[in-house]
């Protein structure tokens, strides 16, 4: 009997090795008052929070270094497209050019024969549709003469004396000037006017 009293009996050892049997761990959690458990989650709130911040600014700063590689990959393909066929342009503008010196080495005025008058009017009717092909492609041609002088477009050859036009305006171009989506592709060759000495003199005097 004594026998099976011991085998029934409870064994101590494994009573106290069952899950929740700490009684230190027990004594622990007992000890968190609400205030206290309310001040942890408080602070885990606090600490998720400022680690979502944190994550936020990284996503907003990637996505701003994102979008100026965008930017700049759209602006390189662009100018890319525009002047890729700069060299190009810049021979056919060459022809233009030559086409222009053909048609001023003609002869010109009312009395002209028959046959010269329609080379010079078959001509210019060549290079007004060569020169609206020109635009339509981006490519050109500007009139220097009346204009100031502007060194981003001219390129001044000579000054002379003019009582005529202001100092400082183009009163004469030996080129135009010549741009491709607005880009310079050749400046004007130009002579620039300048105030007569005797106009100096005086200003001088003064």
């Amino acid at each position: 009997m004594a026998a099976m009293s011991e085998q029934h009996q409870p064994n101590q050892q494994t009573m106290n090795d069952q899950p929740g049997s700490d009684p230190q761990a027990t004594s622990q959690g007992a000890e968190l008052t609400p205030e206290q458990m309310m001040q942890a989650a408080s602070e885990r709130i606090t600490a998720l929070e400022a680690e979502l911040a944190e994550m936020k600014e990284r996503w907003m700063r990637a996505e701003a270094e994102n979008a100026n590689v965008r930017a700049r990959g759209r602006k390189d393909a662009d100018d890319a497209r525009q002047y890729a066929v700069q060299k190009f342009a810049a021979d056919v503008v060459e022809t233009a050019e030559n086409l222009r010196r053909g048609i001023s080495s003609l002869p010109q005025g009312d009395n002209l024969p028959e046959i010269v008058a329609k080379v010079r009017d078959g001509m210019e009717g060549v290079e007004r549709s060569f020169l609206g092909t020109l635009e339509r492609n981006g490519i050109k041609r500007e009139d220097p003469v009346g204009q100031q002088f502007d060194p981003n477009l001219h390129q001044a050859m000579a000054e002379q004396e003019s009582e005529a036009h202001k100092p400082g305006t183009v009163m004469q171009a030996w080129s135009s000037a010549w741009t491709l989506n607005g880009r310079l592709l050749k400046p004007a060759m130009v002579v620039v006017a300048k105030a007569p000495a005797a106009e100096l003199t005086a200003s001088n005097d003064r």
